[in-house]
C-alpha cells in the first residue's frame, strides 16, 4: 500500500492532510474547552449549535465551491483555504462571547468546506491509476482513523504543560504546514473548461449529475447507513460507557480506540479485496452487516448485566468500524468513475454535501432517542435507518454497472466532434457520465 508515496506529489498532499486533521483534532478539544470557560454549565448546548453551524456550512456551501472550483487555480485556492482556516484557530483564544464562536466556526467550516472535496477531486488527477488510486483512498481512511486515536493524546499531553488557548496554536501551525505542502508540489494540468450556465445551473450541476448516477445514488444510500452507525458510536459512546456500564474515562477512550481499530483493519484489506470483487458487493456488504450488529447490540442490550456487557460492546463497536470502512472507503473509486476533468469538483462537493445531509438526520436520532427512549431503543432506530439505507441501495444499485455503455446520439449532427472520437464506428467508445452530451442514464 505504501508504494503509492513514491509519487511525490501525492506524498506531500497526504502529508498536508495528515497534519491538517492532527491540528483540526487539537481545535476540537480546545472548542470543548473554550465552550465550557464562556458558557459553563451551557457549554453543551453552545457545542451542540456549533455542529449544526458546521453541518450547515458543509451543506449550504460546498455546492457553492464546486461550482466554481474550475475558475480557480486549484492550489491557490487549497492554500486560501488553509490560511483562513489558520487565521480563525489564531482568533478563537481572544473570543469571550458565544456569539463570536458561532462566527468563527462558520468561517471555520466554510473554509473547509471548500477545501475538503477540492483536495479530495484533485487526487484522482495526480493518481490516475485505479489501484493506486484505490490505495490512496485506503491511507485517508487510516490517516482519519490514526487522527481520531492519536490527537486527543496529544491534546492530553499539551494540556499537562500549557493552557489549552495554546491548542489553537497547534491548530494555526497544523494548517500553515499543510498550505506550504500543497505550495511545493505541482499540480497536473488539467484540461477541463469552467462550468457554463447560471448561478442555479453551476451549484445544482453537481448535485444533478449525482442523483442522476445510479451508482451514486447507491452510494448515497449506503452512507445514510454509514451515518447511522457511526453517529450512534460518537453520540453515545460516551453516555454508554459512563452512565449505563459505570465504567471510567479510559473505558470511554478504549471504546472508541474499538471503533478506530476496526476501521483501519478494513482500510489495510481494502485494496485486496477490491481487486477481486466489486465495488457495489462490498458496499452493501458492510452496510448490511452494520444494520445487523446494530440490531444484536439492540437485542442484547435489554439482556444487558453492567458493567460485564462491555466485551460484548467493545466487539460491536470493533465491527461496527470494520464495516463503516469498507462502506465509505471505496466511495472515492464511484466519483472518480462517474465524472470527467471538468465535472469532478462539482461531483465531489455534491458527495460532500449530500453525505452530511445524512448525519443531520443520523446524530439528533442517535442522541434523542438515546436521552428520551434509552439506549436499546437508540440502538433499534440506528438499526433501522441502516437497514433502509442497505435495501434501497440494494434496490437502486444495478448488479452489472459497466462503465461504457452502449448509447446513441440521435440530436448530435454525423460530423460532431463526440461522435467522430468516441463512438468511432458507431459503437460508443468511452465511459458514460452524466454531463451536457448525456443528460440521463440510458434505461438498459
Amino acid at each position: 500500500m505504501l508504494d503509492v508515496l513514491s509519487n511525490r506529489t501525492y506524498r506531500h498532499l497526504f502529508l498536508a492532510q495528515i497534519i491538517a486533521l492532527v491540528g483540526t483534532g487539537l481545535a476540537t478539544v480546545a472548542l470543548g474547552l473554550l465552550a465550557y470557560e464562556i458558557a459553563g454549565a451551557d457549554a453543551g448546548a453552545v457545542l451542540g449549535t456549533a455542529m449544526a453551524i458546521k453541518m450547515i456550512a458543509y451543506i449550504g456551501i460546498a455546492p457553492v465551491v464546486g461550482a466554481y472550483a474550475n475558475r480557480l487555480p486549484r492550489k491557490t485556492f487549497l492554500v486560501a483555504m488553509d490560511v483562513v482556516r489558520g487565521l480563525v484557530a489564531l482568533i478563537l483564544p481572544f473570543v469571550d462571547q458565544v456569539w463570536q464562536i458561532y462566527i468563527l466556526i462558520f468561517i471555520l467550516q466554510s473554509a473547509s468546506a471548500g477545501f475538503t472535496p477540492s483536495f479530495q477531486a484533485t487526487i484522482p488527477d495526480v493518481l490516475p491509476d485505479e489501484k493506486a488510486y484505490t490505495k490512496a483512498l485506503s491511507l485517508s481512511r487510516l490517516a482519519y482513523d490514526m487522527e481520531s486515536l492519536a490527537s486527543p493524546l496529544l491534546a492530553a499531553a499539551l494540556l499537562g504543560i500549557m493552557n489549552f488557548h495554546w491548542l489553537f496554536s497547534g491548530t494555526a501551525i497544523g494548517f500553515a504546514a499543510s498550505a506550504l505542502l500543497v505550495l511545493s508540489v505541482t499540480f497536473p494540468q488539467s484540461e477541463a473548461k469552467p462550468a457554463s450556465g447560471g448561478i442555479y445551473d453551476r451549484t445544482t450541476r453537481g448535485a444533478r449529475q449525482y442523483l442522476k448516477t445510479p451508482r451514486l445514488r447507491g452510494l448515497l444510500a449506503v452512507t445514510l447507513a454509514a451515518a447511522a452507525a457511526s453517529a450512534m458510536v460518537i453520540v453515545n459512546t460516551p453516555v454508554l460507557v459512563r452512565g449505563a456500564l459505570g465504567l471510567g474515562q479510559s473505558e470511554v477512550a478504549i471504546t472508541f480506540a474499538a471503533f478506530g481499530g476496526g476501521s483501519m483493519i478494513a482500510a489495510l484489506l481494502l485494496p485486496r479485496l477490491l481487486d477481486r470483487t466489486t465495488d457495489r458487493s462490498v458496499m452493501i456488504a458492510a452496510a448490511a452487516c452494520m444494520s445487523v450488529v446494530l440490531a444484536l447490540l439492540a437485542a442484547s442490550w435489554s439482556l444487558a448485566n453492567a458493567p460485564g456487557h462491555w466485551p460484548t460492546v467493545l466487539a460491536g463497536w470493533f465491527a461496527l468500524g470494520l464495516c463503516y470502512a469498507a462502506s465509505i472507503t471505496p466511495g472515492g473509486r464511484l466519483l472518480r468513475r462517474s465524472s470527467g476533468a471538468e465535472g469532478r469538483p462539482a461531483l465531489f462537493a455534491a458527495q460532500f454535501a449530500l453525505s452530511h445531509v445524512c448525519w443531520l438526520i443520523a446524530y439528533p436520532l442517535a442522541g434523542q432517542f438515546g436521552a428520551r427512549a434509552g439506549l436499546g431503543t437508540a440502538f433499534g432506530a440506528s438499526a433501522a435507518m441502516a437497514f433502509v439505507g442497505t435495501l434501497v441501495a440494494w434496490w437502486i444499485w444495478p448488479r452489472k454497472d459497466p462503465e461504457i455503455i452502449e448509447h446513441r446520439h440521435d440530436d448530435l449532427s454525423a460530423d460532431h466532434p463526440h461522435l467522430r472520437k468516441e463512438h468511432a464506428g458507431g459503437t460508443a467508445g468511452h465511459p458514460y457520465i452524466i454531463d451536457e452530451l448525456h443528460r440521463s442514464w440510458p434505461d438498459h
